[in-house]
Protein backbone atom coordinates (compact mmCIF):
# COMPACT_ATOMS: atom_id res chain seq x y z
CA UNK A 1 0.00 0.00 0.00
CA UNK A 2 2.84 2.36 0.89
CA UNK A 3 4.47 1.76 -2.52
CA UNK A 4 1.18 2.42 -4.31
CA UNK A 5 0.69 5.71 -2.51
CA UNK A 6 4.25 6.80 -3.34
CA UNK A 7 3.71 5.88 -6.99
CA UNK A 8 0.47 7.86 -7.13
CA UNK A 9 2.20 10.84 -5.52
CA UNK A 10 5.04 10.64 -8.04
CA UNK A 11 2.60 10.59 -10.97
CA UNK A 12 0.73 13.56 -9.50
CA UNK A 13 4.00 15.49 -9.09
CA UNK A 14 4.92 14.86 -12.75
CA UNK A 15 1.45 15.96 -13.85
CA UNK A 16 1.77 19.20 -11.88
CA UNK A 17 5.22 19.83 -13.34
CA UNK A 18 4.04 19.34 -16.93
CA UNK A 19 2.92 22.70 -18.37
CA UNK A 20 -0.67 22.81 -19.52
CA UNK A 21 -0.88 23.23 -23.27
CA UNK A 22 -2.29 26.66 -24.11
CA UNK A 23 -5.77 26.35 -25.60
CA UNK A 24 -7.54 28.83 -27.91
CA UNK A 25 -11.04 30.25 -27.52
CA UNK A 26 -13.97 28.25 -28.92
CA UNK A 27 -13.59 30.13 -32.22
CA UNK A 28 -9.95 29.08 -32.54
CA UNK A 29 -8.37 32.38 -31.51
CA UNK A 30 -6.00 33.21 -28.69
CA UNK A 31 -6.96 36.52 -27.04
CA UNK A 32 -4.72 38.91 -25.13
CA UNK A 33 -5.85 42.27 -23.75
CA UNK A 34 -4.88 45.33 -21.74
CA UNK A 35 -6.51 48.73 -21.11
CA UNK A 36 -7.52 50.22 -24.46
CA UNK A 37 -6.55 47.24 -26.62
CA UNK A 38 -7.46 43.63 -27.41
CA UNK A 39 -5.60 41.41 -29.87
CA UNK A 40 -6.44 37.95 -31.21
CA UNK A 41 -4.17 35.42 -32.92
CA UNK A 42 -4.02 32.00 -34.56
CA UNK A 43 -1.03 29.65 -34.98
CA UNK A 44 -1.28 29.63 -38.78
CA UNK A 45 1.40 32.10 -39.86
CA UNK A 46 1.60 33.39 -36.25
CA UNK A 47 -1.23 35.60 -37.49
CA UNK A 48 -2.98 38.54 -35.86
CA UNK A 49 -6.66 38.14 -36.79
CA UNK A 50 -8.27 41.03 -34.90
CA UNK A 51 -7.02 44.19 -33.21
CA UNK A 52 -9.54 46.24 -31.24
CA UNK A 53 -8.72 49.80 -30.15
CA UNK A 54 -10.79 52.80 -29.01
CA UNK A 55 -12.16 55.32 -31.53
CA UNK A 56 -13.01 58.97 -30.81
CA UNK A 57 -16.42 57.94 -29.45
CA UNK A 58 -14.95 55.44 -27.03
CA UNK A 59 -16.10 52.45 -29.10
CA UNK A 60 -13.96 49.39 -29.76
CA UNK A 61 -13.16 49.05 -33.46
CA UNK A 62 -11.23 46.32 -35.28
CA UNK A 63 -8.53 48.06 -37.34
CA UNK A 64 -6.78 45.16 -39.13
CA UNK A 65 -7.93 42.97 -42.01
CA UNK A 66 -8.71 39.26 -41.76
CA UNK A 67 -11.43 36.61 -41.81
CA UNK A 68 -14.17 35.58 -39.39
CA UNK A 69 -13.57 31.88 -40.09
CA UNK A 70 -10.06 31.04 -38.91
CA UNK A 71 -10.11 27.81 -40.93
CA UNK A 72 -10.15 29.89 -44.13
CA UNK A 73 -6.67 31.36 -43.64
CA UNK A 74 -4.91 28.21 -44.93
CA UNK A 75 -7.49 27.77 -47.71
CA UNK A 76 -7.52 31.28 -49.21
CA UNK A 77 -5.98 30.90 -52.68
CA UNK A 78 -4.95 34.56 -52.84
CA UNK A 79 -3.02 34.34 -49.55
CA UNK A 80 -2.51 38.08 -48.93
CA UNK A 81 -0.34 37.39 -45.83
CA UNK A 82 -2.87 39.07 -43.54
CA UNK A 83 -0.95 40.17 -40.44
CA UNK A 84 1.33 37.12 -40.53
CA UNK A 85 5.09 36.48 -40.37
CA UNK A 86 6.61 35.75 -43.79
CA UNK A 87 10.06 34.20 -43.63
CA UNK A 88 12.78 33.26 -43.51
CA UNK A 89 13.40 36.13 -45.94
CA UNK A 90 10.56 38.63 -46.34
CA UNK A 91 9.85 40.71 -49.44
CA UNK A 92 11.68 40.10 -52.74
CA UNK A 93 14.79 38.27 -53.83
CA UNK A 94 15.77 39.51 -57.28
CA UNK A 95 15.77 36.98 -60.14
CA UNK A 96 15.24 34.16 -57.65
CA UNK A 97 18.85 33.84 -56.57
CA UNK A 98 21.47 35.07 -54.12
CA UNK A 99 25.07 34.27 -53.17
CA UNK A 100 26.81 33.42 -49.92
CA UNK A 101 30.60 33.11 -49.93
CA UNK A 102 30.60 32.90 -53.71
CA UNK A 103 28.06 30.06 -53.90
CA UNK A 104 24.83 30.78 -55.83
CA UNK A 105 21.52 29.58 -54.38
CA UNK A 106 18.30 29.47 -56.43
CA UNK A 107 14.93 30.26 -54.88
CA UNK A 108 11.34 29.74 -56.02
CA UNK A 109 10.16 32.37 -58.53
CA UNK A 110 6.63 33.03 -57.29
CA UNK A 111 6.41 36.73 -58.24
CA UNK A 112 7.24 37.00 -61.91
CA UNK A 113 11.00 36.62 -62.21
CA UNK A 114 11.48 37.21 -58.49
CA UNK A 115 10.97 35.38 -55.21
CA UNK A 116 8.43 36.92 -52.80
CA UNK A 117 8.61 36.13 -49.06
CA UNK A 118 10.80 33.05 -49.75
CA UNK A 119 8.23 31.34 -51.98
CA UNK A 120 4.95 29.48 -51.60
CA UNK A 121 5.95 27.51 -48.49
CA UNK A 122 7.18 30.46 -46.45
CA UNK A 123 6.44 30.87 -42.75
CA UNK A 124 3.10 32.59 -43.38
CA UNK A 125 1.91 29.23 -44.79
CA UNK A 126 3.03 27.26 -41.74
CA UNK A 127 1.38 26.36 -38.45
CA UNK A 128 3.52 27.67 -35.62
CA UNK A 129 3.63 26.24 -32.08
CA UNK A 130 2.20 28.18 -29.15
CA UNK A 131 4.99 28.03 -26.59
CA UNK A 132 3.78 30.62 -24.05
CA UNK A 133 0.42 32.26 -23.36
CA UNK A 134 -0.92 34.64 -20.72
CA UNK A 135 -3.64 37.25 -20.44
CA UNK A 136 -1.46 39.90 -22.11
CA UNK A 137 1.17 37.95 -24.08
CA UNK A 138 1.58 35.05 -26.49
CA UNK A 139 4.66 33.44 -28.05
CA UNK A 140 4.74 31.40 -31.26
CA UNK A 141 7.75 29.33 -32.32
CA UNK A 142 8.80 27.51 -35.48
CA UNK A 143 11.60 25.21 -36.61
CA UNK A 144 12.18 25.80 -40.31
CA UNK A 145 13.99 22.79 -41.76
CA UNK A 146 16.61 23.18 -44.45
CA UNK A 147 15.22 23.70 -47.97
CA UNK A 148 11.59 23.70 -46.76
CA UNK A 149 11.46 26.79 -48.92
CA UNK A 150 13.52 26.23 -52.06
CA UNK A 151 17.07 27.52 -51.71
CA UNK A 152 16.74 28.40 -48.03
CA UNK A 153 19.32 25.99 -46.65
CA UNK A 154 20.15 25.15 -43.06
CA UNK A 155 17.80 24.75 -40.10
CA UNK A 156 16.45 27.95 -38.53
CA UNK A 157 14.66 28.26 -35.20
CA UNK A 158 12.52 31.35 -34.67
CA UNK A 159 9.97 32.81 -32.29
CA UNK A 160 7.67 35.81 -32.13
CA UNK A 161 6.22 37.24 -28.93
CA UNK A 162 3.19 39.50 -29.10
CA UNK A 163 2.20 41.47 -26.00
CA UNK A 164 -0.16 44.33 -25.14
CA UNK A 165 -0.16 47.10 -22.53
CA UNK A 166 -1.86 50.50 -22.27
CA UNK A 167 -3.13 50.78 -25.88
CA UNK A 168 0.18 49.41 -27.23
CA UNK A 169 0.84 46.24 -29.24
CA UNK A 170 4.44 45.04 -29.02
CA UNK A 171 6.14 42.53 -31.33
CA UNK A 172 9.50 40.90 -30.66
CA UNK A 173 11.12 38.32 -32.95
CA UNK A 174 14.30 36.29 -32.77
CA UNK A 175 15.80 33.74 -35.17
CA UNK A 176 18.87 31.49 -35.06
CA UNK A 177 20.54 29.53 -37.82
CA UNK A 178 21.52 26.21 -36.29
CA UNK A 179 24.06 24.86 -38.75
CA UNK A 180 25.07 27.16 -41.65
CA UNK A 181 24.90 30.67 -43.09
CA UNK A 182 21.48 31.60 -44.45
CA UNK A 183 19.45 34.75 -45.29
CA UNK A 184 17.14 35.99 -42.51
CA UNK A 185 14.89 39.04 -42.85
CA UNK A 186 11.54 39.14 -41.03
CA UNK A 187 8.57 41.46 -40.68
CA UNK A 188 5.04 41.63 -39.28
CA UNK A 189 2.92 42.06 -42.41
CA UNK A 190 0.17 44.21 -40.86
CA UNK A 191 -2.80 45.52 -42.89
CA UNK A 192 -4.68 48.53 -41.49
CA UNK A 193 -7.90 50.39 -42.13
CA UNK A 194 -8.33 52.70 -39.13
CA UNK A 195 -11.99 53.30 -40.03
CA UNK A 196 -12.74 49.57 -39.76
CA UNK A 197 -14.48 50.16 -43.13
CA UNK A 198 -17.25 52.06 -41.32
CA UNK A 199 -16.85 55.34 -43.17
CA UNK A 200 -19.98 55.58 -45.37
CA UNK A 201 -18.24 58.06 -47.71
CA UNK A 202 -15.53 55.64 -48.81
CA UNK A 203 -13.95 52.29 -47.95
CA UNK A 204 -10.62 53.51 -49.34
CA UNK A 205 -7.52 54.52 -47.43
CA UNK A 206 -6.69 57.77 -49.21
CA UNK A 207 -8.27 59.99 -46.53
CA UNK A 208 -5.95 58.61 -43.85
CA UNK A 209 -2.96 60.75 -42.93
CA UNK A 210 0.52 59.23 -43.10
CA UNK A 211 3.64 60.81 -41.59
CA UNK A 212 7.16 59.42 -41.88
CA UNK A 213 9.24 62.25 -40.40
CA UNK A 214 12.60 60.47 -40.80
CA UNK A 215 11.98 59.01 -44.26
CA UNK A 216 12.83 61.53 -46.96
CA UNK A 217 14.66 58.84 -48.95
CA UNK A 218 13.27 55.68 -50.52
CA UNK A 219 14.43 52.88 -52.79
CA UNK A 220 13.68 53.16 -56.48
CA UNK A 221 11.85 50.06 -57.70
CA UNK A 222 11.31 48.53 -61.13
CA UNK A 223 7.98 47.48 -62.65
CA UNK A 224 8.02 44.31 -60.53
CA UNK A 225 8.46 46.27 -57.27
CA UNK A 226 12.06 45.06 -57.02
CA UNK A 227 14.64 47.66 -55.86
CA UNK A 228 16.93 48.77 -58.67
CA UNK A 229 19.74 49.76 -56.30
CA UNK A 230 19.17 53.51 -56.57
CA UNK A 231 18.24 55.59 -53.54
CA UNK A 232 15.98 58.57 -54.27
CA UNK A 233 14.89 61.62 -52.27
CA UNK A 234 11.25 62.69 -52.28
CA UNK A 235 10.71 66.40 -52.91
CA UNK A 236 8.12 68.05 -50.63
CA UNK A 237 4.62 67.44 -52.00
CA UNK A 238 5.76 64.80 -54.49
CA UNK A 239 4.12 61.40 -54.84
CA UNK A 240 6.48 59.61 -52.46
CA UNK A 241 6.75 62.40 -49.88
CA UNK A 242 5.44 61.56 -46.43
CA UNK A 243 8.14 63.41 -44.49
CA UNK A 244 7.40 67.08 -45.10
CA UNK A 245 4.18 67.44 -43.10
CA UNK A 246 2.21 65.48 -40.47
CA UNK A 247 -1.03 66.45 -42.23
CA UNK A 248 -0.25 64.83 -45.59
CA UNK A 249 -3.00 62.49 -46.75
CA UNK A 250 -2.04 59.06 -47.95
CA UNK A 251 -3.79 60.04 -51.17
CA UNK A 252 -2.34 63.55 -51.37
CA UNK A 253 -0.84 62.83 -54.81
CA UNK A 254 -3.77 61.00 -56.38
CA UNK A 255 -4.17 63.68 -59.06
CA UNK A 256 -0.47 63.87 -59.88
CA UNK A 257 0.86 62.38 -63.08
CA UNK A 258 2.51 59.08 -62.28
CA UNK A 259 0.38 58.12 -59.29
CA UNK A 260 -1.11 55.34 -61.41
CA UNK A 261 1.94 53.25 -62.05
CA UNK A 262 3.90 54.59 -59.10
CA UNK A 263 4.16 51.05 -57.74
CA UNK A 264 4.88 49.43 -61.08
CA UNK A 265 3.08 46.74 -63.09
CA UNK A 266 3.41 48.92 -66.21
CA UNK A 267 0.87 51.42 -64.91
CA UNK A 268 -1.59 48.94 -63.38
CA UNK A 269 -0.52 49.56 -59.78
CA UNK A 270 -1.69 52.85 -58.30
CA UNK A 271 -0.21 54.20 -55.11
CA UNK A 272 2.48 52.45 -53.14
CA UNK A 273 4.46 49.24 -52.92
CA UNK A 274 7.97 50.27 -51.91
CA UNK A 275 10.54 50.82 -49.19
CA UNK A 276 11.25 54.02 -47.23
CA UNK A 277 14.48 54.44 -45.27
CA UNK A 278 14.31 55.55 -41.63
CA UNK A 279 17.27 57.87 -40.97
CA UNK A 280 18.26 59.93 -37.96
CA UNK A 281 15.33 58.94 -35.75
CA UNK A 282 15.95 59.45 -32.02
CA UNK A 283 15.67 56.22 -30.08
CA UNK A 284 12.05 55.55 -29.13
CA UNK A 285 10.60 58.18 -31.46
CA UNK A 286 7.55 57.35 -33.60
CA UNK A 287 8.79 56.75 -37.16
CA UNK A 288 5.37 56.23 -38.75
CA UNK A 289 2.08 57.82 -37.76
CA UNK A 290 -1.10 56.68 -39.50
CA UNK A 291 -4.30 58.54 -38.69
CA UNK A 292 -7.99 58.76 -39.57
CA UNK A 293 -10.11 61.85 -39.05
CA UNK A 294 -13.27 59.73 -39.43
CA UNK A 295 -12.55 57.34 -36.55
CA UNK A 296 -10.20 59.72 -34.74
CA UNK A 297 -7.68 56.90 -34.32
CA UNK A 298 -3.95 57.35 -34.77
CA UNK A 299 -1.36 54.56 -34.78
CA UNK A 300 2.31 55.24 -34.03
CA UNK A 301 5.06 52.83 -35.01
CA UNK A 302 8.33 52.54 -33.11
CA UNK A 303 10.91 50.09 -34.41
CA UNK A 304 14.56 49.08 -34.37
CA UNK A 305 14.39 48.40 -38.12
CA UNK A 306 16.03 50.72 -40.71
CA UNK A 307 12.95 51.22 -42.87
CA UNK A 308 9.38 50.30 -43.76
CA UNK A 309 7.55 48.84 -46.73
CA UNK A 310 4.28 50.59 -47.63
CA UNK A 311 1.74 48.70 -49.74
CA UNK A 312 -1.60 50.41 -50.44
CA UNK A 313 -3.56 47.25 -51.35
CA UNK A 314 -3.71 47.82 -55.09
CA UNK A 315 -4.26 44.12 -55.87
CA UNK A 316 -7.32 43.64 -53.64
CA UNK A 317 -10.05 42.85 -56.19
CA UNK A 318 -13.20 43.12 -54.09
CA UNK A 319 -13.77 39.36 -53.82
CA UNK A 320 -12.85 39.02 -50.13
CA UNK A 321 -15.52 39.64 -47.49
CA UNK A 322 -14.88 41.93 -44.57
CA UNK A 323 -15.05 40.52 -41.06
CA UNK A 324 -18.35 40.85 -39.17
CA UNK A 325 -16.54 43.35 -36.90
CA UNK A 326 -16.08 45.69 -39.85
CA UNK A 327 -17.96 47.45 -42.64
CA UNK A 328 -21.48 48.70 -43.24
CA UNK A 329 -24.12 46.30 -44.53
CA UNK A 330 -25.05 47.16 -48.09
CA UNK A 331 -22.37 49.87 -48.32
CA UNK A 332 -18.91 48.55 -47.37
CA UNK A 333 -18.85 44.74 -47.39
CA UNK A 334 -15.72 43.82 -49.39
CA UNK A 335 -11.98 44.45 -49.38
CA UNK A 336 -11.72 46.61 -52.49
CA UNK A 337 -8.73 48.11 -54.26
CA UNK A 338 -6.80 50.74 -52.26
CA UNK A 339 -8.91 50.20 -49.14
CA UNK A 340 -6.08 49.26 -46.77
CA UNK A 341 -2.39 49.78 -46.19
CA UNK A 342 0.23 47.25 -45.15
CA UNK A 343 3.05 48.77 -43.11
CA UNK A 344 6.01 46.42 -42.69
CA UNK A 345 9.06 47.37 -40.63
CA UNK A 346 12.08 45.50 -41.96
CA UNK A 347 15.62 45.66 -43.34
CA UNK A 348 16.30 46.69 -46.94
CA UNK A 349 14.49 44.42 -49.46
CA UNK A 350 16.82 42.30 -51.61
CA UNK A 351 19.76 43.60 -49.61
CA UNK A 352 21.55 40.28 -50.07
CA UNK A 353 21.88 41.15 -53.78
CA UNK A 354 23.11 44.73 -53.30
CA UNK A 355 26.55 44.74 -51.70
CA UNK A 356 26.76 48.51 -52.29
CA UNK A 357 24.19 48.95 -49.51
CA UNK A 358 26.33 47.14 -46.92
CA UNK A 359 23.37 45.15 -45.57
CA UNK A 360 24.95 41.68 -45.78
CA UNK A 361 25.87 41.49 -42.09
CA UNK A 362 22.28 42.41 -41.24
CA UNK A 363 20.78 39.77 -43.53
CA UNK A 364 23.10 36.74 -43.54
CA UNK A 365 23.25 34.75 -40.29
CA UNK A 366 25.22 31.67 -39.29
CA UNK A 367 25.56 29.70 -36.05
CA UNK A 368 26.48 31.85 -33.08
CA UNK A 369 24.60 34.98 -34.21
CA UNK A 370 21.01 35.78 -33.27
CA UNK A 371 18.68 37.80 -35.48
CA UNK A 372 16.58 40.28 -33.46
CA UNK A 373 13.59 42.39 -34.53
CA UNK A 374 11.43 44.61 -32.34
CA UNK A 375 8.56 47.02 -32.99
CA UNK A 376 5.47 48.43 -31.31
CA UNK A 377 2.24 50.13 -32.34
CA UNK A 378 0.69 52.63 -29.91
CA UNK A 379 -2.91 53.68 -30.52
CA UNK A 380 -4.46 56.97 -29.46
CA UNK A 381 -6.61 59.80 -30.76
CA UNK A 382 -5.78 62.56 -33.23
Amino acid sequence: MRFSLLAVAAVAEVALATPKRPEPDKDGRYTISAPGIKAQFIPYGATLTNLFVKDKNGNDIDVVLGYDDVSYYPKDPSHPVYNAIPGRYANRIGKGQYKIDGVTYNTEKNDGENTLHSGTNNWSFRFWNVTAFSSDSITFSILDKSNSSLGMLGDVKSSVTYSVSKSTWKIKMTAKSLDQKTPILLTQHTYFNLDAYRNPATPKIWDHTLYLPFSKRYLEADQGALPTGKILTAAPGSINDFASSPSLLLGHARNQTGFEGNCGANGACEGYNGYWLIEGAPRGAPVVTLGSAFSGVKAELRTDQPGVVLYSCNWMDGSADLKSTQGIEGVNEKVVRSSCIAIEAQDWPDGINHPEWNRTKKQIYGPGRTYNWESSWTFGLL
